[in-house]
């Protein structure tokens, strides 16, 4: 006997094993439906990114939930989700069956433009029987374009299953991140684009470049090197004043003359001109008195009687 169901009703199970199979009617501008399945454990979440079975893992690395090619029967198009219950982990509290679009093939659209899809529960181990359950999807804003058809979950000892009906305008990428999955950025939502800037933003001058990625400043040309140029005398004086003469009497040592003209006051190198008071020694020997010399008498104290 099958079960037709309303939303958030559920129903007992005594299926071993059970087969989830998504039922549409194609045509013209009408997507493809893709089956998925979420392992989720007792807090709501994924244990891991392999409890997340779909069109590009369609099997659980358990091999108790897989995911089947997508068929053609007489009824319409289908999309199915196997998942042997009594062997799946005890840390396994249910396994979400969830539907999404192939919006690459057509862009834009929703579950508004899939009409009379269904889930149909089957017992997997009997071939030809009919579905214990039936529940007919039917969207609620028209904008979804990812939607949990039901779940299989533990009671005690058995398992039950429930119709959900909830819908996601985020596409698979948006309900499997719901659940923990993590999501490679490739397949994330596009994000929102920013906020046009007002005429305040506009305003704002530009950050200034950081001292790493600025130009070094202009090094300034140095000037060439010049020569240090004697101070210059005061008009009418062309040379400095020579220092003050040597005391009378007595010989100095002739300080060597300045370059070019000499001082006024400087002795000259090859003058023989004594100084005052003290012969030099050269002028000294060249005036030797004789020995032979003496002085006449003189006076009449000095001739003789």
């Amino acid at each position: 006997m099958t079960h037709a169901m309303l939303k958030g009703a559920n129903v007992p199970l005594d299926a071993t094993a059970v087969r989830a199979v998504l039922r549409w009617t194609p045509g013209p501008g009408i997507p493809n439906v893709d089956a998925s399945a979420l392992v989720v454990g007792a807090d709501g979440r994924v244990r891991s990114d392999e409890d997340f079975v779909f069109y590009n893992y369609v099997r659980h690395p358990s091999g108790f939930v897989r995911k089947l090619p997508m068929k053609r029967v007489p009824e319409g198009s289908t999309d199915t989700i196997v998942a042997d219950l009594t062997s799946l982990d005890r840390t396994v509290d249910r396994v979400v069956i969830a539907a999404s679009l192939d919006l690459e093939a057509f862009e834009g659209a929703t579950f508004a433009h899939v009409r009379d899809l269904r889930i149909l529960l089957y017992d997997a181990a009997a071939a030809g029987a009919e579905p214990l359950a039936m529940f007919d999807v039917k969207p609620e804003t028209g904008e979804e374009t990812a939607v949990i058809c039901g779940e299989v979950y533990r009671r005690g000892e058995g398992w039950k299953f429930r119709a959900v009906g909830q819908g996601y305008p985020t596409g698979l990428v948006g309900l499997a991140t719901q659940f923990g999955v993590s999501v490679d950025e490739s397949e994330a939502p596009d994000a929102p684009p920013a906020a046009a800037a007002g005429p305040a933003a506009a305003s704002v001058p530009p950050a200034p470049a950081s001292p790493a990625s600025a130009p070094p400043p202009p090094v300034p040309a140095q000037e060439p090197a010049t020569q240090a140029v004697p101070p210059t005398a005061a008009p009418g004086r062309p040379y400095p004043q020579p220092p003050a003469q040597p005391a009378y009497g007595y010989p100095h040592a002739a300080p060597p003359p300045p370059q070019g003209r000499p001082a006024y006051g400087y002795p000259q190198p090859a003058s023989n001109q004594p100084a005052y008071g003290y012969p030099q020694p050269a002028a000294a020997a060249a005036h030797a008195p004789d020995p032979n010399f003496r002085l006449p008498p003189m006076g009449p104290q000095f001739i003789r009687g």
